[in-house]
């Protein structure tokens, strides 16, 4: 089936134009430095500000509003002191699949960095979800993950110490904790609640995963259960929302 060009599965309807048929000037010059993107390709460097204002015909303060909407967006991609044309998103499947799986099934390699593996006294909250006696020792998992050695997001993950007491021993951080569990320990996925949402990472968050602060973050909280139906695991996973989408498959409902 043939779609006008404004009308592509997942373009925006009309390209964005209102109805009045004004668009703002930054908006004509995002749309043609997005055509620019496409003739450069992947990993190519963008030409200066001053070089694009100029090609353009607009104010630098101009330019620079369309490329902050297409860096937002993920079409383009700061390294070192420049600026290059971003590859696709990476897309995280909505379900039981680790991180791990979901990178490797696009090309990429994934990998972690350990920025923390700690025990604490289970607070209540955090008790009741897991179904373990409040102050029960837990463990507290956090790490950058990455793809291609490029930083993507940052997960925390908590699961009660009695389910996995040699975690601080046997498990390698910067592998799959899901191919820990099941290989190590022989502890399967059942179910999990997922809940999704956009924030804004902290200052920390963002130092961390190596963005501006006012870069949109993808936020997933999950609670796990294995094949029994116990809680496993409460996970907080952040991911930039510029380099990160999520695709779900939906069947028909019933009753």
């Amino acid at each position: 089936m043939e779609y006008p060009n404004d009308q592509a599965p997942g373009a925006p309807i009309r390209a964005g134009v209102p109805e009045h048929g004004r668009i703002p000037k930054y908006y004509a010059v995002k749309t043609q430095v997005a055509a620019l993107l496409d003739e450069l390709g992947e990993g190519e460097l963008l030409p200066t500000e001053r070089d694009l204002a100029v090609r353009f015909a607009v104010s630098r303060e101009t330019l620079r509003q369309a490329l902050r909407e297409l860096l937002l967006e993920g079409r383009l991609r700061r390294m070192g002191r420049g600026t290059v044309v971003a590859g696709p998103k990476l897309e995280q499947p909505l379900s039981l699949a680790s991180y791990t799986e979901g990178v490797r099934r696009q090309g990429r390699r994934p990998g972690r960095t350990l920025i923390t593996l700690d025990r604490f006294p289970c607070p209540e909250g955090l008790a009741v979800e897991l179904e373990v006696a409040r102050g029960a020792p837990v463990w507290h998992l956090e790490r950058v993950l990455l793809a291609d050695d490029e930083r993507m997001g940052l997960e925390s993950t908590y699961v009660a110490v009695d389910r996995v007491p040699k975690l601080d021993s046997e498990f390698e951080p910067d592998s799959s904790f899901y191919g820990y569990l099941h290989d190590r320990l022989g502890i399967g996925f059942g179910d999990a609640d997922e809940r999704l949402e956009t924030v804004l990472a902290t200052p920390r968050e963002a130092l961390l995963i190596g963005t501006p602060p006012a870069l949109p973050m993808l936020l997933i909280h999950r609670l796990s259960r294995d094949t029994v139906r116990r809680p496993l695991e409460r996970v907080r996973s952040l991911y930039r929302g510029d380099r990160f989408s999520f695709t779900a498959h939906l069947g028909s409902a019933t009753g």
